[in-house]
């Protein structure tokens, strides 16, 4: 009869001990091929509680025993080895696994079934050197296969290969296109961008054509003529380039240390834009197959990816960071497969995203509708922190409509609940949002009373000293933005203009490009109220720029009072006074945003 594992296994390691104090093994390598040899497979349980039983009664022999300091020197060298060994062979049977469902997976789901095996939300997620060996490893599994099965895995083998190969060609270029322009860092479809660096290096038909559509500003809905004809060796060469390209940015910019809230903005906006790519993928397919379910299957992974962030950004604006018609459709096109994610956490975060850009769109009523689904899911996963970020939109949207007492309720209960759990960032945006929606509630009602007056400004006032003590610039900016626009209604323009010369400034440091725009339509109103024209025009003209880029029904606004001191001035002197303060306009927006001016303001008196 056999004796049990654990006796062999207490034998094995007194063994390994023996020839250790006796000089036999000369290297920590001779005990990871002994062990190697010696432990089985799945009972990695019985092998760690025997050898810890021995570490524990050498320890207690330290004292007592001359030689038990070298015994237990030679158990945590064993250890050692032994946690070297479960690692390699947990990564072993990964691969293993991945060879196994490839190999049985039918062949009109095999890149779905890819997509799946290679999802970056897994808890070990397979790194570039793991699908190296997967390739290798494939290759010699199926050298005797069947022929079908021998043909899939080949281009499976090939289309990884090729992708590795094309990310290899790109990665000494992954940020260099960064450093071509001191205005314009991210992904907006602006010169320049990392499609145009990169696609020179590209040369496999479908990755070369998606990056020069990116490159070019193209629909990539457009290449459904191609996407339809490529193959599945082409597809897996795309999702392994573009996967290595996402990872390799986001990791760039998680450890910029110079700025690390404007490092994860651009993590974020790495991801989203991502997404955006492989939804408007899917878009491309004339009828339904496994090509057009990976790409869909892939932006499912990119936004469970985002949302499970410990810094995602509940409040902060992400998608004004792209250019403003590319917000539209990213929207537009990430819809439908959010769709497809049941009521999650995850779905509520991706949900409050983009809630909070339709408001900026001036779409406050689908982003009223994303918020309360939104704020229902959160409350069922009991996600205290988006629930109450939910509440706080639906106030600030409420506002938009000017629907003042429901914006006053929501703020209300955000202020309760971020009390109740101590949820300082949902606190400050209670106390700033209750307090902005009742200086337009007693306007509205006519009844500015000094009460009144006094309450609104105490909320505005606890918001931004909060956020002051937590250091959250975006909160402070809002909060100063909120500040000002409620001395601008009670008609105090020296005030106004401290606020929001502080909130803009902020906002500019937070890459926030609607609040920044809105602190400065304000200050150009601000301005006007004080007859100081110059000031007005630079206001005015900046904020309408910054909406307008981003889309936001608010560059109306300003561009309707600068078309308005335009018209008081007359062209010439209008245009002198622009002059004047194009030095400090152009170190904000760039000598294009200012040539811009006179091609928006037409734009205005068009429409």
């Amino acid at each position: 009869m056999s004796q049990p594992l654990s006796e062999n296994y207490f034998t094995l390691i007194d063994e390994l001990v023996d020839k250790t104090l006796q000089g036999k093994i000369a290297s920590t390598e001779r005990v990871y091929i002994v062990l190697q040899r010696g432990i089985e497979k799945g009972t990695g349980e019985i092998w760690e509680r025997c050898l810890s039983q021995r570490m524990e009664a050498t320890k207690l022999e330290i004292d007592k025993k001359l030689k038990a300091k070298r015994i237990l020197r030679a158990l945590e060298t064993i250890e050692t080895q032994y946690q070297r060994w479960q690692k390699n062979n947990q990564q072993a049977d990964i691969i293993h696994g991945v060879i196994k469902s490839i190999i049985e997976a039918n062949s009109n789901e095999l890149f779905t079934t890819i997509v799946k095996l290679i999802d970056p939300n897994q808890k070990q997620p397979l790194t570039r050197d793991k699908l190296d060996q997967i390739a290798q490893k494939l290759a010699a599994s199926t050298a005797e296969a069947d022929p079908q099965i021998k043909q899939n895995c080949q281009q499976i083998v090939m289309g990884i290969n090729r992708g590795l190969e094309s990310f290899a060609k790109l990665e000494d270029d992954l940020i260099s296109w960064m450093y071509q322009s001191s205005n314009n860092l991210g992904f907006a479809r602006e010169k320049p961008n990392p499609w145009r660096v990169w696609v020179k290096k590209i040369d496999s038909p479908l990755a070369q054509q998606v990056l020069a559509a990116l490159a070019e500003q193209k629909a990539i809905a457009d290449l459904a003529s191609i996407t339809n004809r490529i193959e599945l060796i082409g597809w897996v060469e795309l999702l392994i380039l573009l996967q290595s390209l996402q990872q390799g940015l986001v990791t760039w910019f998680d450890q910029q240390p110079y700025n690390a809230q404007f490092g994860k903005k651009l993590s974020y906006r790495t991801l989203l834009t991502f997404a955006g790519i492989w939804s408007e993928l899917s878009q491309t397919f004339t009828s339904s197959n496994q090509f057009q379910e990976g790409c869909l299957q892939n932006v499912l992974q990119i936004l469970r990816l985002f949302a499970r962030r410990d810094d995602f950004p509940l409040y902060n604006g992400i998608f004004v960071s792209l250019s403003g018609e590319y917000l539209e459709n990213t929207l537009e096109y990430l819809g439908e497969p959010l769709k497809q994610i049941p009521g999650t956490q995850e779905k509520a975060r991706i949900l409050t995203l983009f809630g909070y850009s339709q408001r900026i769109l001036g779409q406050y009523a689908p982003a009223i509708e994303f918020h309360q689904e939104a704020l229902e899911i959160a409350r069922e996963a009991g996600d205290k922190p988006c629930e109450i970020a939910n509440l706080n939109h639906l106030s600030r949207t409420c506002v938009q409509q000017k629907n003042y007492e429901e914006a006053i309720s929501y703020s209300q209960r955000a202020l309760i609940l971020a009390r109740q759990g101590g949820y300082k960032l949902g606190e400050t945006n209670a106390l700033v949002n209750l307090g902005y929606s009742k200086v337009f509630l007693s306007r509205q009602l006519d009844r500015m009373q000094t009460d009144n007056y006094n309450e609104a400004i105490g909320y505005l006032q606890q918001g931004v000293e909060l956020a002051a003590k937590t250091e959250d610039i975006q909160s402070q900016s809002l909060g100063c933005n909120s500040l000002g626009i409620a001395y601008v209604i009670l008609e105090q323009p020296t005030s106004a203009i401290a606020y929001l010369e502080k909130g803009a400034t902020l906002a500019q440091m937070a890459q926030d490009i609607y609040l920044q725009g809105l602190s400065y339509t304000y200050l150009a109103e601000a301005f006007y109220s004080l007859e100081d024209k110059a000031q007005t025009i630079k206001y005015g003209c900046l904020a309408m720029y910054l909406l307008h880029q981003i889309n936001s029904l608010e560059w109306r606004k300003s561009a309707g009072l600068v078309t308005i001191i335009k018209g008081q001035l007359g062209d010439i002197s209008f245009q002198e006074s622009l002059r004047k303060a194009r030095p400090e306009i152009i170190a904000l927006i760039g000598i294009d945003g200012y040539d811009y001016f006179p091609k928006i303001v037409e734009e205005y008196q068009q429409n």
